[in-house]
């Protein structure tokens, strides 16, 4: 796998840049993608199916980006979208509406119109309910609606509890019990059009075991329906945040084939994490270093509001100092933490780093996915920018909002518009 980060000359690099000009350019924190990473996972991911007949749909809810989408773009890749905001995304990048998915289970009605008058690829439909509206929308276009049905497989992919979703008890997909009904229902509305069959049972796995269980029941059910073109088996292939062992595209494709033979449609992936993950780093600098009691804590600018996934799933990430420690530097374990005023505003508990003078830079690795896309204001904190590197290239994909363009989008209430001038003249 081609690894985007280095250290040259005792510094750390996003391919030929140094992370130090960036953030003396743009300040920190930010956040960094690897083009080549980028590039790479995806061949990677889609060489795994080659001479296949597979399409693959980056899901855009992983990174956002329109740089990362256009780059995938560019590759051939398709979208699985979950708002009518990401299918604008997908669109501007440049990606075929024949090739977009629009997966989740609260689409508008107005989300709807927009797929249709797209003409996109699929909807996954996760209800009957949403089966019935979506017949009305497609009906009054006088269209039809390419619907795939996303089936819950009840299969446990052993994922962290807030990311699995092919259980009985989750809020995805219609029960697998209830799959014949609802296709029965799906071929009498007049709106519909059924074209496939879709599962999806989590992110972030490293067991293939689940997957081989939900394919082997989702493509069985295919067969006994009948008359599919399209199978879409989601995405959800994990990544190493630790180091240690992931599956590879490779043996995840064994596991496709040996449960999809003789399925002569189209297969449909969703990757994700596994094509942005390790493609990105947030650069953030350290503020102060203080002890509290047995505890040393490591202050820095990056914060759960630019990445929350240790604070919402416990989630590991390497963190590494900019500089290079030398051979047998002195290393101390830290806390890593946020200025937001939370307890919980932690990026990395019990890291051994080297010591850490205010002002150093410290890279937060495998960033590159539900990173930005999932940062907020909070603490009404401008959203950092984010910079794609090329080679010896770089450029800002997104740059850091000012404070004054924040304050801009906030409307007073007629009745408190005129409060300050008010106290001024009294007190004049």
């Amino acid at each position: 796998m081609i690894d985007g980060f280095i250290y040259r000359g005792g510094v750390l690099h996003a391919e030929g840049v140094p992370l130090p000009e960036i953030a003396k350019s743009v300040g920190t924190p930010f956040y960094c993608y690897s083009s080549a990473v980028l590039e790479g996972r995806y061949h990677s991911f889609a060489g795994a199916f080659a001479g296949a007949n597979a399409t693959v749909c980056f899901a855009l809810k992983a990174n956002s980006n329109l740089a990362v989408v256009k780059t995938f773009a560019s590759l051939g890749a398709g979208a699985d979208v979950v708002s009518g905001g990401e299918m604008l995304i997908a669109l501007a990048a440049g990606i075929d509406p024949k090739r977009i998915v629009f997966s989740g289970v609260g689409k508008t009605r107005a989300e709807m119109a927009a797929a249709l008058n797209a003409d996109i690829a699929q909807f996954n439909v996760e209800s009957e309910a949403e089966l019935r509206v979506l017949s009305e929308v497609a009906q009054a276009r006088r269209t039809r609606a390419p619907v795939a049905i996303r089936i819950n497989p009840d299969v446990d992919a052993h994922t962290h509890e807030k990311i699995t979703t092919g259980r009985a008890t989750d809020k995805f997909g219609i029960d697998i019990a209830r799959a014949r009904e609802a296709y029965a229902l799906a071929r009498s509305l007049k709106g519909i059009d059924t074209v496939g069959i879709a599962v999806h049972i989590g992110s972030q796995i490293l067991d293939l075991a689940p997957f081989r269980a939900a394919f082997a029941r989702i493509a069985d059910l295919a067969r006994e329906i009948g008359g599919l073109k399209r199978m879409d088996l989601g995405g959800g292939l994990g990544i190493a945040y630790d180091g240690g062992a992931a599956p590879q595209p490779a043996d995840y494709a064994a596991v496709v084939r040996d449960a999809t033979r003789g399925f002569a449609g189209e297969l449909v992936f969703e990757p994700g994490r596994y094509l942005t993950a390790e493609a990105g780093v947030l650069v953030a600098s350290v503020l102060y270093t203080k002890e509290a009691g047995p505890k040393r804590f490591v202050i820095v600018d990056g914060a759960m509001n630019d990445l929350i996934r240790p604070a919402l799933y416990g989630a590991h990430h390497e963190i590494v100092a900019v500089a290079e420690p030398g051979p047998g530097a002195k290393r101390i374990e830290v806390d890593v933490v946020g200025p937001v005023c939370e307890s919980g505003d932690v990026l990395g508990t019990a890291r051994m780093l080297p010591p850490l003078a205010e002002g150093a830079l410290i890279a937060v690795k495998s960033a590159g996915a539900y990173g930005a896309a999932m940062a907020s204001e909070y603490n009404s904190r401008p959203l950092v920018p984010e910079v794609m590197v090329r080679g010896t290239a770089y450029a800002v994909v997104r740059p850091r909002p000012h404070h004054e363009a924040m304050l801009a989008r906030e409307i007073l209430p007629p009745w408190l518009a005129d409060v300050g001038a008010t106290r001024r003249k009294t007190r004049a």
